[in-house]
């Protein structure tokens, strides 16, 4: 009974716009849950759609350490990972549909803190052209798996 109560929380949270727009291009969730938590939810809610993680990038440990070489010392991230995951069925049916959609593949949502803003984990995502979106049943779907996925690790 507390799963199917935490499931219908989260599905309520996903329906309500907690959506902030960042950018042409990218959306951005913010969440007032621990990096851990919220990166374990986003893996929950992939493989909660068959889906395969296929990687977790490390990133803020990369732009640490290169930050360092190139003399810049000012850290971006406090901590920042994206999580590459993939659907066979979904990947099929928008590369049928377009072979150029390969750059969709595999799919990232990443997610972040800042420094001295510990309080609050970002969830972000490439959002898929509105013109992709209305054209395309298949790039609708993936569209919205994106929303989804983001807004149930942002919901955590």
């Amino acid at each position: 009974m507390q799963s199917l109560a935490r499931r219908l929380i989260l599905l309520i949270m996903v329906l309500i716009p907690t959506l902030a727009a960042a950018g042409p291009g990218y959306a951005v969730y913010p969440s007032q849950a621990g990096f851990d938590d919220v990166l374990d939810a986003l893996k929950l809610a992939i493989e909660e759609r068959g889906m395969s993680i296929n990687n977790v990038m490390h990133l803020s440990e990369m732009l640490e350490r290169t930050g360092k070489d190139l003399g810049q010392e000012q850290p971006i991230y406090q901590r920042a990972e994206s999580v590459e995951f993939c659907s066979a069925v979904l990947s099929r049916e928008m590369t049928s549909e377009d072979p150029a959609r390969l750059v969709n593949c595999p799919f990232i949502i990443g997610l972040y803190t800042l420094p001295g803003a510990s309080g609050t984990t970002y969830v972000v995502h490439r959002e898929i052209p509105q013109d992709q979106v209305a054209g395309s049943p298949v790039m609708a779907r993936v569209a919205t798996m994106l929303k989804e996925i983001a807004g149930a690790a942002a919901s955590w």
